[in-house]
């Protein structure tokens, strides 16, 4: 049916034509479409399973090294997925073991130094980066951000060589050479994160700054910085996982023999000589290893999706 205008009501907005459109039985159809696209019935049960299955699937891992690390060593071996109860039963001896262990203390403070510091520094340099290689169209700015992208799908192991060489010259054995090497590795899933969020942000906010006698630098501390902070906590969760639990960089700049090693590193040496293991001290420290991220990531896992969200605008 078509709408009846007064034409002495004056001119119609859009909002008001359509409030009085009168909705016939192909609007009612539209609107029941909605209802029938919703999951129902044999298919919902099965997206649940699915997703049932998946989170048995990712928490299996963390069972097995939580129940296995109130077992005695050698019960490990022989019942690795027997639950800890009578002569298996160790209690709190391999958390006390691997306490006492060789640098673990120390291990723990230079993993939160090495992991706060490399992550602010990921979050600070890249978000700068980001907005100026977004902001300032030139060739070479163009370049520069495609080389951050290519980055990401270089794999490690290709840089692996090189990049001990030069940390080995440079002298980057050290929290502050982890740090450096860190930003370096970090920048490009950063940048490009980041990129995304800066090109949805409308020009005009930043003019009017401008305008009000903001300096460049003002203008992005004060007006955008402001603005990136889910994506700024998304690239600081991936991160903080990610260098938290790195082994491979640690243990080849760093090395074994050094005050400087983290929690990984100084894991792995339960693993003795002549293939000695303590494996009921590992799964206890892989467990005292694990509850910090966790508990961080539990704490801000909200802000993910909508940080990768953010960070997806094409421009």
């Amino acid at each position: 049916m078509t709408t009846q205008v007064n034409p002495s009501a004056g001119p119609v907005r859009p909002d008001d034509a359509a409030a009085a459109v009168d909705i016939g039985p192909a609007g009612a159809g539209a609107g029941t479409g909605g209802s029938a696209a919703r999951v129902g019935g044999p298919a919902k049960v099965l997206i649940y399973a699915v997703l049932v299955f998946l989170t048995l699937v990712f928490l299996t891992p963390i069972a097995f090294i939580l129940l296995n690390s109130f077992k005695e060593r050698f019960a490990i071996s022989n019942n690795p997925f027997a639950l800890p109860v009578g002569e298996m039963w160790a209690g709190l001896t391999n958390y006390v073991t691997g306490i006492q262990g060789e640098g673990f203390g120390w291990a723990i403070v230079w993993s939160f130094v090495i992991t706060i510091s490399s992550v602010a520094a990921i979050v600070f340099f890249s978000s700068m980066t980001a907005y100026y290689i977004t902001r300032v169209k030139t060739w070479w700015t163009s370049t520069l951000y495609y080389l951050f992208v290519f980055s990401m799908v270089i794999p490690f192991q290709m840089v692996m060589f090189p990049t001990v060489v030069i940390a080995d010259r440079l002298g980057l054995a050290n929290p502050l050479g982890m740090v450096v090497l860190y930003v370096g590795f970090g920048s490009g899933l950063s940048v490009f994160m980041f990129s995304g969020f800066i090109k949805a942000i409308p020009l005009e906010i930043e003019e009017a700054a401008t305008m009000d006698g903001c300096s460049p630098l003002g203008t992005f501390f004060r007006v955008v910085m402001p603005m990136l902070k889910p994506t700024a906590i998304t690239v600081a969760i991936l991160n903080a996982m990610w260098v938290w639990n790195d082994y491979l960089l640690p243990y080849l700049v760093v090395g074994l023999s050094t005050p400087y090693r983290t929690i990984p590193v100084v894991i792995q040496q339960f693993i003795g000589s002549q293939g000695d293991r303590d494996l009921g001290a590992m799964m206890a420290m892989l467990v005292l290893a694990i509850i910090p991220i966790v508990i961080f990531y539990a704490a801000t896992q909200k802000h993910i999706v909508e940080g990768v969200a953010a960070g997806a605008v094409k421009g």
